[in-house]
């Protein structure tokens, strides 16, 4: 059965494409309010490393039937997608976009980890092959993933401890 598999991947196509409209309105109004954009020049390949993995997944894994439990596991990581989003509210982007002045967010789940959009996102990109059965797809997207993290962390990171404060 196809369909199962094409439901799956059209949701998560959908889902990152209303994520990068609303990525892109809250970066114009954070730019309308004085922020500004970091580190921008690594964010092409942070977009062509999604792109190749959504693209990746609709040419291999379609047809493939979808593992329940990793399903469960992509099912609870939306959640908490919606729960970083919700928590930084007109603050969430996908760029590196800082407020000079404005207080770290420390609600949400931002009060256990530093960066838990990046916690989900790595989960995702994982479990989402798993939940086909494609591993080893898996394993070397979450290799590429995570040293574009390395890369994303370390100019979030420096640039939230030069421009704001903790609330």
């Amino acid at each position: 059965m196809m369909w199962p598999s094409i439901a799956l991947l059209a949701f998560v196509t959908a889902q990152r494409l209303a994520e990068l409209v609303l990525s892109r309105h809250n970066t114009r109004a954070l730019l309308n309010r004085g922020a500004r954009e970091v580190a921008p020049e690594h964010y092409p390949y942070m977009v062509a490393l999604h792109t190749g993995w959504i693209a990746g997944l609709w040419l291999l894994a379609l047809g493939r039937p979808i593992d329940p439990t990793w399903l469960a596991v992509f099912a609870i990581l939306q959640v908490c997608r919606l729960w970083v989003i919700g928590t930084l509210k007109d603050r969430w982007t996908t760029r590196i976009i800082v407020l000079p002045g404005a207080p770290l967010v420390s609600s949400g789940p931002y009060r256990f980890i530093a960066h838990p959009n990046y916690v989900v996102v790595a989960g995702e990109i994982a479990v989402l092959p798993l939940a086909f059965g494609m591993p080893i797809y898996a394993a070397v997207f979450s290799v590429l993933n995570a040293a574009m993290l390395y890369v994303r962390i370390k100019a979030e990171s420096k640039a939230l401890r030069t421009t704001m404060f903790l609330k």
